[in-house]
């Protein structure tokens, strides 16, 4: 029975390390795609945005609408609603919808907002649902139902775009009326609040910098990422429209729209900053999100995708797409398995040295890939100080690992069929004093104990002096710490922070009564 489990956990383990190798070479070809394509691109939309201008008058232009989704978020929803309303585009073709299903004093807060911008002599609307059926999903499909618009504009509450983002992404819909979305890149308004943002500003920019462009330039399928786009109407609808029935609400559209035979266009160029999470508790809610939803993507479209009469390679890049986030589960599995295979098992005896040396560089190189991918897109981002910014590499990667826990179960709860509810990612709209409530992070205990069980794994590998597997077991186990230790004292921070507020509170209205 023993022999068993031991056979089963070398099993798992080379099933994990090999999907771990698989996600890894991705990288490169993610890479290969951008480099290869971007000169070329890039030229090509500049030229093709002047030429368009010079054709067109503003007169000329299609009537869009711009879709808020908005719920509890006060603190910025005022810095959206400006921003929207100052975006440089004829008044008589620009809508706005602000979708709020606020169940807090955000609602108050739009409502007087948008009568201000109204009474400014803006097509705004406030659009109020007294229920969350489907969450964003269904704020979008009813803003929809009745919007002017034949493109629809999408920004999530903590994004500001930029005067320009209209006019320098509808053209694209109006040269290529096959184009169904554009897509812009996420900036940051935050990058430099901390450690944890200036980390997450790096994986951002690797998805978006390159992973987005080589998709997109690579004619492979990529994703609509729920804001900072525009959509066209009719894409949508050929889509099946809206669905509520996955997390990632964007991603789902964005397959079920390419397979209906439209194109996704990402524009390098138009960058929306947006907020990021300072919070860790709040940052790993937001990726279990990310991770269940795509898993439940996956789960949903990939047998389409398939059956549909596309390139291979498009198919391939359709399931390590949004199959990306079992990359989590695969470094938990080895982190957990390492420990047990040394002291009980050699799986490794008898294998040829020359072998052993062309697996081990393959894992050396797909171990190195991500963060390749990270120094090619901050090289290439068109931000400065991007030399400065890679020396919080190592916390990105030990960022990355430390999620692998509760990622993993984010995977399983959509293999399982749990549907799970939308929760939002808290934003501060630049208010650093502003807290929100939090559940304990339960969590975090088993990151602690996972960690602790890391280091326990390394000093036993140093013992039996193989120090291949060393460096990986020392990455986990400071990720795993550090995620656990800082999700603890994050909690912690914000309970205290909160008491105190309140305190403030009830001084100034027991002041105010007397």
């Amino acid at each position: 029975m023993t022999q068993f489990l031991l056979d089963l956990m070398f099993v798992v383990y080379v099933i994990a390390g090999i999907g771990l190798v698989a996600y890894g070479f991705s990288c490169y070809v993610s890479i290969y795609l951008f480099l290869k394509n971007s000169r070329h691109v890039r030229l090509s939309d500049r030229k093709n945005l002047l030429q368009f201008y010079r054709d067109h008058a503003m007169n000329d232009l299609p009537m869009v609408t711009t879709q808020l989704p908005v719920y509890n978020e006060a603190n910025c929803v005022e810095r959206l609603i400006d921003a929207v309303c100052a975006i440089d585009y004829p008044k008589d073709k620009h809508e706005i919808q602000v979708l709020d299903d606020s169940t807090d004093d955000c609602y108050e807060v739009t409502a007087r907002k948008v009568k201000e911008k109204q009474a400014e002599g803006y097509d705004i609307k406030l659009i109020h649902r007294t229920n969350r059926q489907d969450y964003k999903a269904g704020a979008l499909k009813e803003g929809m139902a009745v919007a002017k618009g034949e493109y629809l504009a999408i920004f999530d509450a903590d994004f500001v775009p930029q005067k320009d983002f209209l006019l320098k992404t509808v053209p694209y819909m109006e040269m290529d009326p096959k184009v169904g979305l554009v897509q812009g890149r996420w900036g940051h308004l935050n990058r430099s609040e901390s450690g944890l943002t200036l980390a997450q500003s790096i994986g951002i920019d690797g998805h978006f910098v390159v992973e987005q462009s080589a998709r997109s330039w690579g004619k492979l399928f990529m994703n609509f990422n729920g804001t900072a786009g525009v959509w066209r109407k009719q894409a949508i609808i050929d889509a099946g429209g809206w669905e509520g029935d996955t997390l990632t609400e964007d991603m789902d559209l964005s397959y079920r729209s390419q397979l209906a035979g439209w194109k996704m266009k990402f524009v390098f160029d138009v960058i929306v900053p947006a907020e990021l999470p300072d919070d860790i508790n709040a940052f790993k809610a937001q990726q279990f999100r990310w991770a269940k939803g795509s898993i439940q993507t996956a789960i949903k479209v990939l047998p389409r995708v398939f059956k549909a009469k596309i390139p291979l390679r498009v198919k391939i890049g359709a399931f390590m797409h949004t199959t990306h986030y079992s990359i989590h589960p695969c470094m938990l599995f080895t982190a957990l398995c390492a420990f047990p295979l040394l002291a009980w098992f050699e799986p490794i005896k008898g294998i040829p040295s020359w072998l052993f040396a062309i697996c081990f560089t393959f894992i050396f190189l797909a171990a190195i890939a991500p963060s390749t991918l990270y120094f090619v897109a901050q090289r290439c981002s068109g931000y400065t100080g991007w030399k400065t910014r890679l020396l919080s590499m190592p916390m990105l990667m030990a960022l990355g690992v430390g999620i692998a826990v509760s990622n993993t179960r984010a995977v399983f709860s959509a293999v399982l069929g749990h549907k799970g509810s939308f929760v939002r990612t808290p934003k501060k709209g630049g208010n650093k004093h502003s807290h929100f409530a939090q559940k304990f992070p339960l969590i975090a205990m088993l990151e602690l104990i996972v960690g602790c069980y890391c280091v326990f794994g390394l000093l036993e590998y140093i013992g039996a002096q193989k120090l291949i597997i060393g460096p990986f077991l020392a990455l986990y186990a400071i990720g795993f710490l550090a995620v656990g230790a800082l999700s603890f004292t994050q909690y912690f921070e914000n309970m205290i922070d909160m008491h105190k507020e309140k305190q403030k509170i009830e001084v100034a209205t027991e002041t105010t009564h007397s």
